[in-house]
């Protein structure tokens, strides 16, 4: 398998997982704001190496594959670093919807691939309306700066678990004909 650049910066993308998790562990003040400028510099690079891949011509079947797993991991990483963080039922509540959402889909997606009907349930763009709303909680929740940011944090993070719901109901209903037929 030859490597482009997408892939490595999705490659790059898994790298920085860790070190999302060891930033917001560290005993330091500024340990928060190194936290999510990782976490931030992580999702740009997810826009970055998608818009090389195509403008490049250098999709690869393993870039498909990783991409998206790379998201998913990456943002249940901080979703549950968050959910601990606050260590309260109006943060894990959504936290937990939104991995759930995310192995629900990933399964409705393996499956309909399957049968051969992936582009049924292909990404919408409440999907990407909501990676925004979710990626911009995470940066404002990792961060924290102080209780507007927060703020801001938490509505984001509400209207991510509204979105959740929405774009999952969506694929659901996408795929409903194919799910009950007997």
């Amino acid at each position: 398998m030859q490597f482009n650049i997408p892939t490595l910066l999705t490659l790059f993308r898994v790298a920085l997982i860790p070190f999302i998790v060891l930033a917001f562990y560290l005993p330091f003040v500024w340990a928060p704001l190194l936290c999510a400028l990782i976490f931030v510099f992580a999702a740009v690079t997810d826009w970055f190496d998608g818009f090389l891949a195509r403008r490049w011509k250098q999709t690869t079947r393993f870039g498909a594959f990783l991409d998206p797993v790379a998201d998913k991991v990456m943002v249940a990483v901080a979703l549950v670093l968050v959910a601990e963080h606050y260590h309260s039922w109006w943060i894990t509540l959504p936290a937990a919807t939104m991995i759930a959402r995310e192995i629900i889909i990933s399964a409705l997606r393996e499956w309909m691939a399957e049968i051969g009907k992936r582009s049924s349930v292909a990404v919408s763009w409440i999907g990407k309306v909501k990676t925004t709303a979710q990626m911009m909680a995470l940066f404002a929740l990792l961060w924290r700066p102080e209780r507007v940011v927060e703020g801001v944090g938490i509505v984001a993070l509400y209207i991510a678990a509204v979105l959740t719901f929405w774009s999952m109901f969506q694929y659901l209903n996408a795929a409903r004909h194919d799910l009950l037929e007997p």
